[in-house]
């Protein structure tokens, strides 16, 4: 028999709140977390604005000598760890830590260490490049460091799947626990790709929105929507077998139901025609979770707001839901925090969970111009106050990953 998987802590860093409380609160009220780029001059470059995390004091929450050992994305992954523990009220003095794991994510690790080294290098020379260089920079490291900081000895590991690996991480750490491996896991995923470098990099290829104006720039399901809006940030999530979060006594924020994981095998950065890769995934979710399409209420879509992703995705939705997809609620948060890659799924993971628990579905904001190719209930511009059982998120990233979760709202027992 298959073990249960509740959600009891989470922890969040994003464009639009430094917590999970203020992200959650700006998601209800439609906030907007693109603005012009403060990271680095702008100057020379096609893209001024993006989702960064603001106004983050790291030395409230970090030692200011490990501060220094850390990129970006490592300092922001352990905030959202520090929330997520402290959040689960874990005592690790009771716990077997053998059989508790990690699995972060982070799409594209240090780049913003390995740029600034890599100018030091030119300029000095190699061999004087900082000797945590590598440990800053390689993409494992955030999960190295919550494993550190709070003594988890089981599995750790860290799933590199781009814009997919917050949803991979969640469901493989899910299937963990779900199979018998472990009692607790710590997982989500990280990212900090604000850089020139990155940002140049996503600019060639031609996947970013060029526009200045906040209000049309991240506009997912938009007929005028024109490439995705980089985001920052992470999101962790404290998985627990039922019976033990039940014998600690511990709060549920909802229970994890069924996972599908797959490739389209089709393309490094376009989605197989008509989402069939997608879909398929979505199948496999249902699968999993022994569920009827009919018995999902929400979608938390990828919705990144480029053409090609939101037609796949929608066309996707309607193979698998049928009918039922007329019905369902679609909405891309991505809307307010862009499109925080490897974090993204954990972040919309804990969106998700608290729209089951508060029975409020977050709105695709600065919707203005109706697509027939995305022709679903995008839940436009304002939240709705609706109770919902199941709900479903997307993650689907270069390389042809897909990724879906399944959450069930968590009711007393």
């Amino acid at each position: 028999m298959k073990r249960r998987v509740v959600i009891t802590g989470m922890g969040a860093v994003t464009p639009i709140g430094n917590t999970v409380q203020e992200t959650w609160d700006a998601a209800r009220r439609g906030e907007c977390g693109i603005a012009p780029i403060t990271h680095y001059d702008t100057t020379d470059q096609k893209v001024k604005i993006a989702g960064e995390v603001k106004n983050l004091d790291l030395e409230a929450h970090l030692d200011k000598r490990e501060l220094r050992k850390m990129d970006r994305y490592t300092q922001l992954a352990c905030i959202a760890a520090k929330e997520a523990f402290e959040d689960s009220g874990l005592d690790m003095e009771k716990e077997d830590a053998t059989r508790c794991g990690v699995i972060v994510s982070s799409g594209i690790g240090g780049l913003g260490t390995l740029e600034a080294e890599h100018t030091k290098g030119v300029e000095k020379g190699f061999d004087r490049v900082s000797p945590f260089f590598i440990p800053m920079v390689i993409s494992n490291m955030a999960a190295g460091h919550i494993a550190i900081s709070y003594g988890l000895k089981g599995m750790c590991s860290c799933v590199v799947t781009a814009c997919a690996g917050g949803n991979n991480a969640t469901g493989d750490a899910f299937r963990h626990i779900r199979d018998g491996y472990a009692e607790v896991m710590l997982c989500g995923g990280a990212e900090a790709a604000i850089t020139p470098l990155g940002m140049g990099g996503f600019t060639s290829m031609k996947a970013l929105c060029t526009t200045d104006d906040p209000a049309r720039a991240s506009i997912p399901f938009d007929k005028e929507r024109s490439g995705f809006v980089m985001g920052e940030g992470a999101g962790v999530l404290v998985l627990e077998e039922y019976e033990h979060a039940k014998a600690r006594g511990a709060k549920i924020y909802g229970e994890i139901v069924g996972y599908g994981t797959n490739c389209d095998a089709y393309h490094i950065t376009a989605p197989a025609p008509e989402g069939e890769g997608g879909a398929r995934c979505m199948h496999l979710a249902l699968e999993d979770a022994g569920l009827q399409p009919e018995q999902i209420g929400y979608i938390n879509a990828h919705g990144t707001s480029t053409p090609m992703n939101d037609r796949c995705e929608t066309a996707a939705i309607k193979t698998v839901f049928g009918e039922h997809a007329k019905k369902l609620m679609v909405s891309s948060t991505k809307s307010m925090t862009g499109h925080m890659l490897g974090a993204a799924g954990a972040v919309e993971a804990i969106l998700t969970a608290l729209a089951l628990r508060d029975g409020f579905i977050p709105a695709t904001i600065h919707y203005q111009v109706p697509d027939e190719d995305c022709d679903l209930d995008v839940v436009p511009n304002e939240g709705r106050n609706t109770v919902v059982q199941y709900a479903l998120s997307n993650s689907l990233g270069f390389g042809g990953h897909n990724a879906s979760i399944i959450i069930k709202r968590w009711e007393e027992e």
